[in-house]
């Protein structure tokens, strides 16, 4: 589903966004009770009800779009190598969204890495599934990379992120569709271009 990037602009993105919920949605996630369109809804959910604002609501609808954008495909418990699902995704929404949104994508793998080095209850947190992506991308952080990630100026965003990416994984909690959010993901899109000038 990697579109030709020259054919998405600020009036079509969220189209394009919402077609993969549609077209893509019901996916098994990773073998997770969910199916990566709820749990992407979730996140957005949960961060709706806890009155975050909309740069976070919509960083954990978008989190995992790269999932469906990444040319390797989506991931698997089979997996022996990562595939980057967080740059692929991040990659389309630099275009169309302000650096936080963005940045909570690129990140959200960096986050699960710099939690489990920097809070080991979030550890226990983690489904088996997340534990294994975890070992594909690098186990939790050193030192190093923990300093370096705190310079992030997003670091708050993309940590909130991270906790509704686990969150976001229950099979009894029903969600509004895409189509709740669009409104508000077109809104931070409008933001990104008017920022742009």
């Amino acid at each position: 589903m990697t579109p030709d990037m020259n054919s998405l602009n600020r009036d079509n993105i969220v189209d394009y966004l919402a077609s993969i919920f549609r077209d893509r949605g019901s996916e098994e996630y990773l073998g997770e009770p969910v199916t990566i369109g709820q749990h992407m809804l979730q996140g957005a959910t949960i961060a709706e009800r806890n009155g975050q604002p909309e740069e976070i609501i919509v960083g954990a609808l978008l989190h995992d779009i790269g999932h469906f954008t990444s040319a390797f495909g989506t991931f698997t418990m089979e997996d022996t190598e990562d595939r980057h699902h967080e740059d692929a995704g991040a990659e389309i929404l630099d275009r169309f969204f302000p650096a936080v949104i963005a940045d909570c994508c690129r990140y959200h793998v960096a986050a699960k890495r710099y939690l489990c080095a920097t809070r080991p209850e979030y550890f226990a947190r983690l489904s088996a599934a997340s534990v294994h992506s975890l070992n594909l991308q690098g186990g939790p952080m050193q030192p190093d990379e923990v300093a370096a990630f705190e310079e992030n100026p997003h670091l708050r965003q993309i940590i909130a992120v991270r906790y509704l990416d686990e969150a976001g994984k229950d099979p009894e909690l029903s969600t509004p569709g895409f189509g709740h959010f669009a409104p508000m993901v077109q809104r931070m899109v409008d933001r990104h271009a008017e920022m742009l000038g």
